[in-house]
């Protein structure tokens, strides 16, 4: 059970490791008007997005955030090896639709964040459209910073223009190291 709880604390929250039965609750909030612009792969068919859902499962890192027993959210947390091994990835992220604005993306962030700490993270990253002006705000109100810009980084096949993409940070103060 998570920690962090969406604005109605007597909403039961819960993350858990993707699962192959979660496919389609996964791919209604991915494939909607608003979310898919954002994320790496062009509107599809469930029956083509099973490949792309077949790697998120793939990674081990690919989490569900559940709402009252429903999907309401997901993320993929990819750990750097190495010398790097202190900062995490975070991206293919998402929240339904239906559940804007109800703190849902802070609860399920502030909980990967608390998770990722006891294991040792010091720092996340994420890459953010330079249009999706929502996520961007969203990210720097949970202290994420401007790190760089990659210039033409970004291609919808609809649009005849490149977008820029974001890169942001956040560091933990203090890690919390695992036992």
């Amino acid at each position: 059970m998570g920690d962090a709880r969406p604005s109605d604390p007597t909403m039961p929250t819960m993350r858990r490791l993707a699962e192959p039965r979660d496919i389609e609750a996964v791919y209604a909030i991915y494939s909607h008007a608003e979310v898919v612009p954002f994320l790496t792969y062009e509107p599809m068919p469930l029956t083509s997005f099973a490949d792309v859902y077949a790697e998120l499962l793939a990674s081990g890192n690919f989490h569900v955030w559940q709402v009252d027993g429903a999907i309401a959210g997901f993320y993929r947390a990819t750990r750097y090896p190495g010398r790097v091994r202190h900062v995490v990835l975070l991206g293919t992220l998402a929240v339904d639709q239906a559940r804007h604005g109800q703190g849902v993306g802070r609860a399920m962030l502030l909980d990967a964040f608390a998770r990722l700490q006891s294991e040792g993270v010091r720092r996340v990253e994420l890459f953010a459209e330079s249009d999706n002006t929502l996520a961007l705000r969203f990210y720097e109100r949970l202290g994420f910073v401007h790190e760089g810009t990659l210039r033409a980084f970004y291609k919808r096949a609809h649009e005849d223009h490149y977008v820029d993409e974001v890169v942001m940070g956040l560091l933990f103060e203090d890690p919390v190291r695992a036992a």
